[in-house]
């Protein structure tokens, strides 16, 4: 066998079990844990994200972040659907933050019949193409307890199973804001199998340990404009392992952002 081949052959070797450490979450070499310190980080992240968010609930700034560039308002009513990621996002402590505001209009919709979607979690398995199951657990109020069971595939496929709070208030007669923390995300492994387990919250592989989301929704004549922030927390990417974790961590986040806002457009058209 030449020297050049024997080389490639030893890669592709080497590289199964990599693959297979990650693809067998109780396995150590696949298993990362959230420390205290990057919760601490992530939750100072976080109030500094809400009290930006009050300024536009309280009138200091624009209440949609649609409005600070004109055209923007143009090109949601075409039917597009604006994704960003936010800029200077900062560096944390064993993870990674991932920040995305997505923005759309639906015509003729009204508010109210937005919420219904947002707040049905019984039927969020019928409309979201992550979420494989869903209950809604409690209300109290414009207090939503739910549970949904989720499948993440990006290269890798990461089963979740995941509980939220969500708060809705109503700013103005045309106006809603809401706010979902998730409280609780366990990575489930060998899912759909008999021997189908949750793992340690936060001792998992770690592709997602938080998920926070912030709706604005504005009401006019003739439909409704929608806009969510999605803050979320992973593992930092481990050396050598990138081209398996990086596509996951990096880019799913924003697909699942921009995924569930076309759903909840789909949805609120067919409820």
């Amino acid at each position: 066998m030449s020297e050049k081949k024997h080389s490639i052959l030893a890669g592709i070797t080497l590289a199964i079990p990599i693959v297979l450490c990650l693809g067998q979450p109780g396995q150590a070499q696949g298993v990362t844990k959230l420390s205290p310190e990057t919760i601490a980080e992530f939750d100072a992240y976080i109030k500094d994200v809400e009290r930006l968010l009050q300024k536009r609930i309280d009138g200091e700034r624009p209440f949609l972040w649609t409005d600070e560039v004109p055209e923007r308002r143009i090109t949601l009513r075409r039917g597009d659907i604006l994704i960003e990621g936010l800029p200077e996002t900062p560096q944390i402590t064993g993870g990674l933050l991932h920040v995305w505001l997505g923005a759309m209009f639906i015509p003729e919709a009204t508010g109210p019949e937005v919420l219904a979607v947002l707040q049905d979690y019984d039927r969020h398995q019928e409309w979201y193409p992550e979420a494989i199951e869903s209950k809604l657990l409690s209300q109290d109020g414009d207090v939503y307890r739910g549970y949904l069971k989720l499948r993440k595939k990006k290269v890798l496929t990461v089963v979740l199973n995941t509980e939220h709070e969500a708060r809705y208030s109503q700013v103005s007669d045309n106006r809603w804001y809401m706010r979902s923390y998730s409280t609780k995300i366990a990575e489930v492994e060998n899912a759909g199998k008999p021997n189908e387990k949750e793992l340690p919250v936060g001792e998992d592989r770690g592709f997602l340990w938080r998920l926070y989301a912030y709706w604005r929704l504005e009401e006019a004549e003739d439909g409704v404009f929608v806009e969510s922030l999605s803050v979320s927390l992973s593992r930092r990417i481990p050396f050598g392992l990138g081209w398996i974790v990086k596509p996951f961590v990096s880019s799913m986040p924003r697909e699942s952002l921009e995924g569930m806002l076309q759903a909840t457009r789909v949805a609120v058209k067919q409820n």
